[in-house]
């Protein structure tokens, strides 16, 4: 191409939308957990969505599971590019609010689905479960009916976990733990040592490896089966019901102190409460949505396990004892 028609090409390029000064759009920079933005994630379909609310682009990061986003974070400090973080849990928002790396968003939610009430000016909740451990009813004919039989239970019987130290499931499962056994959770730990296939970085390495067949059992959610159900039409994936009780998980995304385009995010955060990101979460997350969606939830989510009882700790308690909590897993594990 000539050198002044490359020159005008270039020009008129620079003019057309998208380019230049004149007619940029912002971008909003979302950090969160990997499944979220994969192609079997909500993340597309919440992009496409917002985006036709705004002169803007939603940029997903992917940065780890749920504890490594806030580990991301905090290394990152005031220097990070995210606007919003998504994809931390009711778990780590007291650490997270201690680290002055997150602002107030200025929301009032109405009419949330989540079963506990919510006053939180820098967490707003998008999804929530129970963690449960899925088993392959194939190859496991009589699965534990309790947290106490699955740590007694037959070493032959392998269970995929998550790392509490990276993972939001993983440190679900500890805290799970540490609800029923108090104390002794260290010696329980010794004896489901002998249980665990191995302890993954995050959710989507141990589902994984349970889907590949190698463990018959993975700690995941009360909502799992439901994905198989509905787009494999697979039934032999259950969940279990124990009878001490089910770890609750209530998912929050929040707005970066540190964020450019503060108005954007908290215009995102509003548009997550609402039912064009809700509809994305039963079907594209696989867990229960924290607002109201447009239609009813698909026949399976109604079939989940409810479980006999709910356990949670404060976001304070964790954050006063994750450490040492972890440092038990850590001497019981071996590791």
């Amino acid at each position: 191409m000539p050198r002044l028609s490359l020159l005008a090409f270039f020009c008129a390029a620079m003019l057309m939308p998208g380019h230049g000064t004149a007619n940029a759009t912002e971008t909003l920079t979302v950090y969160t957990y990997e499944g979220f933005p994969a192609d079997y994630g909500p993340g597309p379909a919440i992009k496409v969505a917002f985006e036709k609310t705004c002169q803007c682009t939603l940029e997903w990061v992917a940065a780890g599971d749920g504890v490594a986003l806030l580990n991301r974070l905090k290394l990152e400090g005031t220097n990070s590019h995210a606007d919003v973080v998504l994809g931390l849990d009711t778990n780590l928002t007291a650490e997270a609010r201690a680290s002055g790396l997150f602002e107030a968003h200025g929301i009032t939610p109405t009419a949330l689905a989540i079963p506990m009430p919510w006053a939180d000016d820098q967490f707003l909740p998008f999804d929530f479960a129970h963690f449960a451990v899925v088993y392959d009813s194939e190859k496991i004919k009589n699965p534990p009916k309790s947290l106490a039989e699955l740590v007694d239970g037959p070493a032959a019987e392998k269970i995929a976990l998550e790392d509490p130290r990276t993972s939001t499931p993983g440190l679900g499962f500890l805290l799970w733990m540490k609800e029923v056994y108090g104390d002794k959770a260290g010696a329980a730990w010794g004896k489901l040592k002998g249980r665990i296939l191995t302890v993954a970085p995050g959710w989507t390495e141990a589902y994984g490896l349970f889907t590949k067949g190698e463990a018959p059992m993975v700690l995941s959610y009360t909502t799992s089966p439901a994905y198989h159900i509905i787009s494999e039409k697979v039934t032999k994936y259950q969940a279990l019901s124990f009878s001490e009780g089910h770890y609750l998980q209530i998912e929050v995304a929040g707005l970066v102190k540190a964020s450019v385009h503060k108005d954007l995010a908290k215009k995102f955060l509003a548009f997550m409460m609402t039912p064009a990101f809700q509809d994305a979460i039963p079907t594209g997350n696989w867990m229960f949505p924290a607002a109201a969606t447009s239609a009813p939830l698909p026949d399976a989510f109604n079939a989940a396990v409810k479980p006999v009882k709910t356990l949670l700790y404060t976001p304070e308690e964790v954050a006063k004892n994750r450490k040492a909590w972890i440092d038990e897993w850590l001497a019981a594990m071996g590791q």
